[in-house]
C-alpha cells in the first residue's frame, strides 16, 4: 500500500474517489451509533471539495482504502474525519493514518461518535485521552478526545 498526503487544493482531482468511501465509511458508523445524522455521509462532490481539509490518503494499486481528513488551526489539528474502506476494516490502516497525522503538530483533537467502540478503541490505544462527551443536535453525542505530543521539541 502507498501513502498521500493532498493540500486542500489537489482534493478536488480524489472527490470521485473520496466522496463513495466516505458515504460507505460514515454508513457503517451510523449503524454503530444508531443515527444516520452523521453530517459527512450526506455531503455531496461539493461539500467534500469545500471543506477546507487536507488529507492523508492509503491507496492499495489505483484503489483508496483510507483516508483522513483534518485542518490546522494554531498549532492544533484536528481530525475531522477519517474513513476507511468496509472491506478493509482491521487491517491498520486507520490506525496508520492517524499515528501519521500525530505527526502534524503537537496537540492532535478528534471526535468521534459516543457509541462508537471501535473508533474509540482505536483513539485510546493511540494515546488520545477523552476530555468528555457533547450532545451535538438532539439524540446525537459524540466523544471528544485530545493527544499531546510528549515530544518536547513538538510543543
Amino acid at each position: 500500500m502507498a501513502e498521500l498526503k493532498l493540500a486542500e487544493g489537489d482534493v478536488p482531482a480524489f472527490v470521485d474517489r473520496l466522496l463513495p468511501l466516505q458515504r460507505e465509511a460514515y454508513a457503517v458508523e451510523a449503524a454503530l451509533i444508531g443515527d444516520d445524522r452523521i453530517p459527512p455521509l450526506h455531503e455531496d462532490k461539493s461539500d467534500l471539495s469545500s471543506a477546507g481539509l487536507c488529507w492523508l490518503i492509503e491507496v492499495d494499486g489505483d484503489r483508496v482504502v483510507g483516508a483522513l481528513g483534518y485542518r490546522t488551526d494554531d498549532g492544533v489539528v484536528d481530525l475531522d474525519r477519517l474513513i476507511v474502506d468496509p472491506s478493509c476494516h482491521r487491517r491498520g490502516i486507520g490506525s496508520r493514518l492517524v499515528k501519521r497525522a500525530l505527526a502534524e503538530g503537537p496537540r492532535v483533537t478528534v471526535s468521534t461518535g459516543r457509541e462508537n467502540a471501535p473508533a474509540r478503541r482505536l483513539y485510546e490505544s493511540l494515546g488520545f485521552a477523552h476530555r468528555g462527551d457533547r450532545e451535538v443536535i438532539p439524540g446525537l453525542w459524540i466523544s471528544e478526545y485530545l493527544h499531546v505530543s510528549d515530544d518536547p521539541a513538538k510543543r
